[in-house]
């Protein structure tokens, strides 16, 4: 449709079904993209004086003011609608209002809109402003007037509203540790409507109970005055991982670690080394040195203790993004005069040292150093190091 044009059109004030015809040209061209000739079209039902269609043109023009990007000239249209009181249009101008107060953090305005929107008492948009008024409380940390607008947003059963607000309030919930209100919560969501983000909560609040039963196993296997344990190794050896790795999972590495290390140093020796086995699950165990074979006892090597830790921090992909770097900063330094065909003994000494020392700038590259010392020096069959100190970074 398109906007009449001409003077003639002021000639209709008082003539409401031409004003309803301008507002659907207005609605059409907003909905078509182009938000500045429908801000004119509502705005001439406005200036033409038009009693019923008032509350509709104020509402829509605040709508496109907002999309122009003028939030204050869409504020005052907002309140031009609400002060019509038109059942329909009025509170949703209020709930524009209060969303638009809520995305400039003007926090106070937000609310106090909100509670407008309620005194309309309009079934379709009085979730949202209990919805509105829960968030607001618990910002301003006052989860008992919040969870009072949570309880009224649940009971609406408003598919609109209900699901995405129980997510919100059941992941506050999860938050605080509440999990068994969060379950509550979350099937009541379920109950309106299927939303992805419940279940994902849904099983977050089954992770939360299985580090409760975990830990309840891990708690029970301290042992006695008399040195008895009222568990089995092998059942505390897997509560420690589980419990470990669910910590890690959530996206606590720090808790994650802490419960290896009770594993390993603060039960008892037995329990350690079900949890050290576990740890060390899928690691690298070359045999001893002359066993070509691999036949032989694993032997500790140097990285693993760096790999342990990788482990139990939850960094293991931290630590292999490590290596991989470093590996290829060695093999540029050794590739670099190769591919030059620079055959010159100063530059391919200068190109062994730099690969040497690209691994000292790592947590582990000291290490590399002082394992290859020693084999060095059990090699040359010395009791003395062969090598100078601090080698290959001091020369």
């Amino acid at each position: 449709m398109t906007a009449t044009s001409g003077s003639d059109m002021f000639d209709a004030a008082g003539d409401e079904s031409e004003f309803a015809s301008l507002c659907a040209q207005a609605r059409d061209l907003a909905e078509s993209g182009h938000p500045k000739r429908a801000a004119q079209i509502y705005e001439r039902v406005l200036e033409g004086g038009s009693e019923e269609h008032r509350a509709r043109a104020a509402l829509g023009l605040a709508v496109v003011r907002r999309d122009l990007d003028d939030p204050r000239a869409a504020r005052r249209a907002d309140r031009m609608a609400i002060e019509t009181g038109h059942p329909e249009f009025a509170p949703r101008a209020a709930y524009h209002l209060a969303l638009s107060h809520e995305e400039d953090g003007a926090e106070d305005e937000a609310a106090q809109t909100w509670h407008t929107v309620l005194g309309f008492q309009n079934d379709r948009y009085t979730p949202a402003a209990h919805y509105g008024l829960a968030r607001i409380s618990e910002e301003r940390g006052d989860p008992e007037s919040a969870r009072r607008h949570w309880e009224r947003v649940l009971e609406s059963g408003a598919e609109s509203v209900v699901p995405d607000a129980a997510h919100d309030f059941a992941g506050r919930l999860l938050a605080r540790g509440d999990t068994e209100t969060a379950t509550d919560v979350i099937l009541r969501g379920l109950e309106v409507a299927e939303h992805p983000g419940l279940r994902l909560l849904l099983g977050a609040v089954h992770v939360e109970r299985a580090i409760d039963e975990f830990d309840t196993v891990v708690a029970a296997a301290e042992p006695d005055p008399e040195g008895g344990r009222a568990v089995d190794a092998s059942t505390v050896g897997a509560a420690v991982e589980m419990l470990a790795r669910l910590f890690a999972m959530r996206g606590d590495p720090d808790q994650a670690e802490r419960v290896w290390e009770h594993g390993l140093t603060g039960i008892d020796t037995e329990v350690a080394g079900e949890v050290r086995s576990r740890l060390r699950r899928g690691f690298l165990q070359p045999a001893e040195d002359g066993d070509e074979e691999g036949g032989g006892r694993p032997t500790e090597t140097w990285w693993d203790p760096y790999v342990e830790a990788a482990v139990a921090q939850d960094s293991s992909a931290m630590l292999t993004g490590e290596l991989f770097v470093a590996l290829s900063q060695m093999y540029a330094h050794l590739a670099a005069p190769l591919a030059a065909d620079e055959s010159r003994v100063s530059a391919l000494h200068r190109a062994m040292v730099d690969a040497l020392r690209t691994p000292s700038e790592y947590v582990w590259g000291r290490s590399l150093h002082d394992d290859f010392r020693e084999r060095l020096r059990q090699a040359a069959g010395s009791d003395a190091d062969v090598l100078p100190e601090g080698w290959p970074d001091a020369e």
